[in-house]
């Protein structure tokens, strides 16, 4: 395990680095608690009900493949018998076989493809199983989510240097790049026309930003040594505009114009981004031979404490040491999500539109009392991982 992420994060700044040492006990605290019984996969979600004496307690709601293999990825980084403390007895690479067990029956390419970049770090021995399973999946000839392309491309990169991937490699790098519209250093919701509608294709999120520009960094590292220069340059690209779209409370917007490379609605403002989602991300570019977005992560993590949706009145804590949870996300609370509707149909056709007076109206100040056990896995991934 390498302290190298966080031995930096207390030399800049020692107050965060205790900060993130607290978020990461919470994530260990919590886990156990998330996984099903028979220790095989996690919930869905857990869910935060407060009673009438003020105490809160927690409802576990559905499983996930993809959050079970998104624990696996972060959880391989702690000392085995906390591997084992967190997967129900199982270190990293034994939970990742029965993930690769359970592949004949998952039939969404997203989910094979994290088991794959599971099976790849934890070096298990099935690994050729989980990329045949992700290359049965993926239909070239067919667009697919980014998100889901750009885990394919990272467990690919994961795999080239234990099995033969390099022409599937190759077509998962080519695919992602070519996803972007014109010359923004965005990407779009979708690598091509047909899955999303017409009147919101120009819309993708936060998560459409931060796994393509991870993906792309790995896969400049698990090149030669010259590496991949055009990929590196596009996932520098794109960490370089999120960061400088970054909300002046350290706040990762959740809705971009892929078009423009412009912010169409900020909200809500997920937990997991801040403390995980865009440090993995912007790590393992740093790690690659990007530059060193070390500032954006920072000003990002402390939002965790400092929420300046909830002050005034509003003041809630987002980190709940005693449960093991952190809240999911700050929100409008409008109705149907009427200003993510308005916002993204008035963009498609005046893409500088803001309609601030929707500000106005439906100001951010929900909090979504729920916690998911990928948001700990990429915690986990983020500050204890490294050197690609």
């Amino acid at each position: 395990m390498t302290t190298t992420r966080l031995a930096a994060l207390g030399r800049a700044e020692p107050t965060l680095l205790a900060l993130a040492q607290r978020l990461l006990t919470v994530a260990e605290s919590g886990l156990p608690a998330m996984l099903l019984p028979g220790g095989e996969t996690f919930v869905f979600t857990m869910t935060g009900r407060e009673t009438p004496s003020g105490a809160w307690t927690l409802e576990r709601r559905g499983t996930s493949t993809r959050y079970a293999a998104i624990t696996a990825l972060g959880a391989q980084y702690l000392p085995e018998d906390r591997q084992r403390a967190v997967l129900g007895g199982h270190t990293a690479q034994e939970f990742t076989g029965l993930l690769v067990q359970s592949l004949p029956s998952v039939t969404n390419l997203g989910d094979a493809a994290l088991i794959a970049w599971a099976a790849a770090e934890t070096d298990h021995p099935k690994l050729s199983d989980a990329v045949a399973r992700v290359d049965a999946l993926d239909d070239e000839d067919r667009p697919q989510y980014t998100v889901e392309a750009a885990w394919v491309l990272s467990a690919l990169a994961a795999a080239r240097g234990t099995v033969d991937v390099e022409r599937r490699f190759t077509a998962a790098r080519d695919r992602l790049l070519r996803a972007r519209i014109g010359d923004s250093p965005l990407f779009p919701h979708a690598t091509g026309p047909g899955l999303v509608p017409w009147y919101r294709s120009h819309v993708s999120c936060f998560a459409d930003q931060t796994y393509p520009l991870q993906a792309l960094a790995r896969a400049h590292a698990s090149g030669d040594s010259d590496g991949d220069p055009e990929a590196l340059a596009a996932s520098e690209a794109c960490a370089a505009r999120i960061c400088e779209l970054q909300g002046d409370g350290g706040q990762w917007w959740w809705h971009y114009d892929a078009r423009t490379g412009g912010v169409v609605e900020g909200y809500p403002v997920y937990s997991v981004h801040q403390h995980a989602m865009a440090p993995t991300a912007l790590f393992d570019l740093t790690d690659a031979g990007g530059s060193d977005f070390g500032a954006s992560i920072r000003k990002g993590l402390r939002w965790m404490t400092d929420v300046p949706e909830l002050t005034a009145g509003n003041e809630e804590p987002m980190i709940l040491d005693e449960l093991g949870v952190t809240w999911r996300k700050v929100y409008r609370g409008d109705p149907k999500k009427a200003v993510r509707a308005a916002r993204g149909l008035g963009t498609r056709v005046a893409p500088n539109l803001r309609l601030k007076s929707l500000d106005r109206v439906y100001r951010p100040l929900s909090v979504d009392r729920e916690c998911r056990p990928y948001e700990f896995g990429w915690m986990l991934h983020a500050w204890l991982g490294g050197r690609i």
